[in-house]
């Protein structure tokens, strides 16, 4: 909203340059002749038609937005706001002429809308063009050469602000774009002197001091040949981030120009989500996220606080992390309706408390414990966090009637060795068993992904500090694989799987081509500038405890179906036995309580090594999924 200030010196501009037009319109019609009884018409309207037209543009909303920013839609918004306000105008002097016996000449009408269209926009384009005009040469010191690639709508908006404001530091010396059509075209007066396959030659004749890759839809591989072309040059390269960072982020491009990360290379293929499905379940609702604090549960705030919840209930139990996101979300985000709670969700009391008091309709459970090694080292507490505090969050959500129950899962719950995958499997089976219940009408989901890049602990922040330290970046085995997907996009997909599941339905994300942890490790030392094994060394540590080689998403007896969405998938297999796993979970529950490890371990190992199955919900499968719909045009084997 621009200052009232403001608002009046346009008003004032626009009477004068509509009462301007009314007075040009009567000297071209007569060849500055006017006589005088039409010199009296003009005298006598001149006020009413500047009033009526202004009160018009008012309602058409010429004066809710700053003329140097003023678009292709702001035009055409002036052209009805115009057209309107003529006729208006017109039609009144016609039908009530204040001089008797003497009418509006339609000659005079034609003209006054020509110029008032002209004059009208053509000051609010004269402004913008003034505003953006580069600053003289002599006056600015010239800003890094940057060599921008694409020349799509992101890269018009960067060359444009680059031109416009010097003190930025960067001079755009040309485009390069992956379409040989647009060779020679000019945005901004910037020349497009090449294609992305041209990227090595350009590179050595044009001599840039930065790359810049302006397409945020880019998938990785796109990016990863602009920085090996880059890299052998010794050239640095920048990017802006993806798309959902951008949405998340500042509206400013160049405030989030970065340099290349090692998320941006990894070869996926941009993700499509459907926001209009997502935000009809969201908008409006007060929406409860354990483990708001997380990685992934605070990118979850982000986003549900975007796409236009009423009111956000984070719960952690780490009283740093929980700040953090709840000032977050306040100062820098807007979002105020955002109620931290301290709280542990093992503690029923304590979430009976919390849903009583709130009523939240839409429930994300993104609350766990999850390193590998340390849950092997520590079986109790991962089983009394992960199993115990899914249970409880899941059955104070029926208790309180929550519509949907979300449920964040891993790839580790396949074929689990070690307990923390045990654990996530339990915490599968739970939901599963919640959402078959006939008396539920809470609608259970859980979605299972893989590695999640940046997360606090991954991968990718130990090799991080292992090479500013100078290395060795260690690796556990050569041929170890692991999925990885940036977190923005994870929490996209799983936002909108909550959208469209329902029952006890488990959801896979597709999460591409698994990478080699060591392929990892000498990108991320090749976009440090330094050489792997030669400036940095790579040393094989061996397998932890409870670690796998190649994780899966899918496991053996399971079923992927396609949903709409590509990139989710709907898993069917064989159900375990509801009140056998309540049963197995209690004794678990006593195991913790009583400390018994040893007792524990051996109980996971044989649930999951035989667990058993509900022989009558696979009778009934069928029909549960014709009462809860598909999510596409019909499923499709995987």
């Amino acid at each position: 909203m621009i200052p009232s200030r403001h608002r009046v010196w346009q008003v004032a501009a626009d009477a004068a340059l509509v009462a301007g037009a009314w007075y040009l319109a009567y000297q071209l019609r007569f060849d500055h002749g006017v006589r005088p009884y039409y010199e009296t018409l003009f005298e006598r309207t001149i006020l009413i038609v500047v009033g009526i037209k202004v009160v018009v543009f008012v309602l058409f909303g010429f004066y809710n937005h700053w003329w140097r920013y003023v678009s292709t839609r702001d035009i055409w918004r002036i052209v009805r706001g115009v057209t309107v306000a003529c006729l208006v105008a017109d039609l009144t002097i016609y039908f009530a002429s204040p001089v008797h016996g003497i009418r509006l000449p339609r000659s005079v009408a034609v003209l006054d809308w020509l110029l008032t269209l002209a004059l009208v926009a053509g000051a609010r384009l004269l402004v913008r063009s003034i505003m953006e005009r580069p600053a003289p040469r002599g006056l600015v010191a010239r800003g890094k050469e940057v060599l921008v690639v694409g020349a799509g709508d992101a890269a018009q908006l960067i060359v444009r602000e680059m031109l416009k404001s010097p003190s930025l530091g960067y001079t755009p010396i040309g485009l390069v774009d992956d379409d040989p059509r647009k060779k020679n075209l000019r945005l901004h007066g910037v020349r497009v002197i090449g294609t992305t396959e041209e990227l090595p030659r350009l590179l050595r004749e044009s001599k840039p001091d930065e790359v810049l890759i302006a397409i945020p839809s880019a998938a990785g591989d796109v990016r990863q040949q602009v920085v090996n072309a880059a890299n052998a040059t010794g050239i640095a390269v920048k990017t802006l981030p993806g798309i959902y960072e951008l949405i998340a982020g500042d509206l400013d491009l160049t405030a989030q120009i970065r340099p290349v990360q090692v998320e941006d290379v990894l070869g996926r293929e941009p993700i499509e989500v459907d926001l209009e499905a997502v935000a009809a379940y969201l908008a409006g609702e007060t929406v409860l996220v354990t483990g708001a604090g997380g990685s992934i549960g605070s990118e979850l705030c982000r986003q549900i606080a975007h796409l236009g919840a009423a009111r956000l209930v984070l719960v952690d139990h780490a009283e740093p992390a929980l700040f953090e996101i709840e000032r977050e979300l306040v100062d820098e985000r807007g979002f105020p309706a955002s109620i931290p709670i301290l709280a542990d969700v093992k503690n029923e009391s304590k979430m009976r408390q919390v849903f009583e008091r709130y009523r939240p309709k839409v429930v994300f459970h993104a609350a766990a414990y999850k390193h590998v090694p340390l849950m092997e080292a520590n079986p109790i507490e991962s089983v009394r966090n992960n199993v115990l505090g899914t249970r409880v969050m899941s059955r104070v959500a029926v208790e309180f009637g929550a519509q949907r129950f979300v449920l964040v899962s891993t790839d580790k719950a396949l074929n689990p060795r070690a307990v923390y995958g045990q654990c996530k499997t339990l915490c599968e089976w739970t939901v599963e068993a919640y959402g078959h219940r006939p008396d539920v009408t809470t609608r259970f989901v859980a979605v299972r992904f893989g590695n999640v890049l940046g997360s606090s602990g991954s991968v990718i922040s130990i090799f991080r500090r292992q090479i500013e330290k100078g290395g060795p970046v260690t690796v556990t085995h050569p041929d170890m694989t692991r999925y990885f997907m940036t977190t923005p996009e994870a929490v996209a997909l799983v936002v909108q799987a909550g959208g469209i599941g329902g029952r006890g339905e488990i959801f896979v994300l597709d999460m591409g081509d698994p990478v080699r942890i060591v392929d990892l490790a000498h990108n991320m030392i090749r976009l440090s500038g330094k050489e792997p094994s030669k400036d940095i060394a790579i040393e094989y540590i061996g397998v932890r405890p409870g670690e796998k080689l190649h994780e899966e998403l899918i496991g053996e007896g399971e079923t992927a179906t396609a949903t709409a969405n590509p990139k989710i998938l709907r898993i069917t297999r064989p159900s375990v036995d509801p009140t056998w796993l309540d049963e197995q979970i209690s004794v678990l529950e006593r195991l913790v309580e009583d400390g018994e490890t040893l007792e524990l371990v051996s109980l996971l190992t044989s649930m999951m090594r035989e667990p058993k199955r509900d022989s009558a919900l696979a009778a009934r499968r069928v029909e549960v999924h014709l009462e809860v719909g598909d999510l596409g045009p019909g499923p499709e084997s995987v």
